[in-house]
């Protein structure tokens, strides 16, 4: 059966086609009829699924051998295959693997392919108190009180540190469970300079410290239609992380340069953490827990996670929960974590099992990453409107206007308000917002 689209818009065209060309949302009126043995699974995000081997070796080996019988088609997103390019051709995927955090609005919801898993999960006794509850969370708020999505991976901060450094200067290693406090004079005493070498105490994005704070802060209002960033606790969050920066040369750079070997500790996702390890080898370097503040002693930052999606036109419904179900058993998260992929399940075995199938990284601290427990992402009351937050605009009137805090707080929480209302403004029209 073909699939029939048409598009809304102002041009009136009747052309899906023609709908992406204009920027228009195609609607699919005509569900996809596939073969009871095919599944169809798009990878939007992580970005390295790209790579086939990389996809084969964490997800496709896996369902190849548990459903021997499934033809498994593969497609992952890029310049020539986005979401606009496979309804245009009339194919809907299966199972959607993206961004949870942005995507569900900006992607799923976008092109109509949201699915409530919820009843699946009943009809197959799939239990979800396995995952982190943080996750899953994650995964709620973004689902209108439903369950569009099941996380697959997550992408914890981790704080690296270099042990020459700290032998150099006669430091104490971070501890996990250290406080921001203290590792504010970790970072003053690791700051100096000696010669014509300058060394930094402590290096991360602020605005990623902003985004998934361990506070649980909410950039927008929980139960309005506003922003709501003028808070003490917003204060507080941006309080702490600015008085880094103003060590006498301990100036914000990006966390990359941590392979030049002149940077004490940063703080970073394992995904880059891996990478940036990997391209200097002679540094001497392990890892502990993020810092935390003492009114939040067990939480680390809020999920960076990558979900899995059932698109309402399936007709592989079943067969996509199942696939979906069996890449979060223990058996395959375990094979995951040896890889260094971080699970949702929160499962002691696979932790234990995380790093261990990477012989570079044998004897890393890698249980600090466990340490902590994942700050719950604030709900937001369903039916409001979605924008992404443009915390950024706080830190860049810091950085590049020298702002106070209150007044960097001030300026993002007006920017947003005004994103708010126009996304309100143009979505009564039919269209799309830029603010996605």
């Amino acid at each position: 059966m073909l699939v029939f689209v048409g598009c809304t818009g102002n041009n009136g065209g009747n052309n899906a086609i023609e709908a992406v060309e204009n920027d228009q949302e195609p609607e699919i009126v005509v569900e996809v009829d596939s073969p009871d043995n095919e599944l169809f699974i798009f990878t939007a995000w992580p970005a390295f699924y790209v790579d086939e081997a990389i996809f084969e070796q964490q997800v496709g080996q896996f369902v190849r051998k548990k459903f021997p019988d499934v033809n498994l088609k593969h497609i992952a997103w890029n310049d020539g295959t986005r979401y606009e390019d496979l309804i245009a051709k009339g194919t809907i995927p299966d199972i959607v693997f993206d961004d949870i955090g942005r995507n569900t609005f900006r992607q799923i919801k976008k092109f109509k392919l949201e699915y409530d898993m919820s009843d699946l999960v009943k009809k197959y006794n799939f239990d979800t108190s396995r995952l982190n509850p943080s996750d899953l969370q994650h995964s709620l708020n973004t689902s209108d009180g439903k369950l569009y999505s099941l996380p697959f991976n997550t992408n914890d901060y981790v704080l690296i540190y270099n042990k020459d450094l700290f032998d150099k200067f006669g430091a104490d290693y971070p501890k996990d469970g250290m406080t921001w406090n203290e590792a504010y004079e970790l970072a003053k005493k690791l700051t100096r300079q000696e010669g014509d070498a300058t060394y930094k105490g402590f290096q991360m994005n602020p605005v990623h410290y902003m985004r998934f704070n361990q506070l649980s802060e909410p950039a927008l209002d929980p139960n309005e239609d506003k922003s709501a960033m003028l808070s003490d606790n917003w204060l507080k969050i941006l309080d702490n992380i600015r008085r880094f920066y103003e060590i006498p040369g301990n100036q914000l750079v990006k966390t990359n340069d941590f392979v030049k070997g002149n940077i004490a500790m940063i703080v970073d996702t394992m995904e880059n953490a891996f990478r940036i390890v990997n391209e200097n080898k002679d540094i001497h370097f392990d890892i502990s827990s993020i810092p935390v503040f003492p009114e939040a002693p067990t939480a680390k930052f809020q999920p960076s996670t990558n979900g899995m999606f059932i698109t309402q036109q399936s007709d592989n419904k079943d067969l996509a929960f199942e696939v979906i179900a069996y890449l979060l058993s223990p058996e395959v998260q375990t094979e995951l974590s040896k890889q260094g992929v971080l699970s949702p399940l929160k499962d002691p075995a696979v932790q234990q099992a995380f790093g261990t199938g990477i012989p570079e990284w044998n004897g890393k601290h890698f249980q600090s990453i466990f340490h902590l427990t994942g700050a719950m992402p604030p709900p937001r009351k369903p039916g409001l409107t979605y924008i992404y937050a443009n915390i950024d605009l706080a830190w860049k009137s810091i950085a590049e206007e020298s702002k106070d805090n209150q007044t960097a707080l001030r300026i993002a929480n007006e920017a947003m308000d005004k994103a708010i209302q126009e996304t309100i403004a143009i979505q009564k029209q039919g269209g799309d917002s830029p603010h996605l």
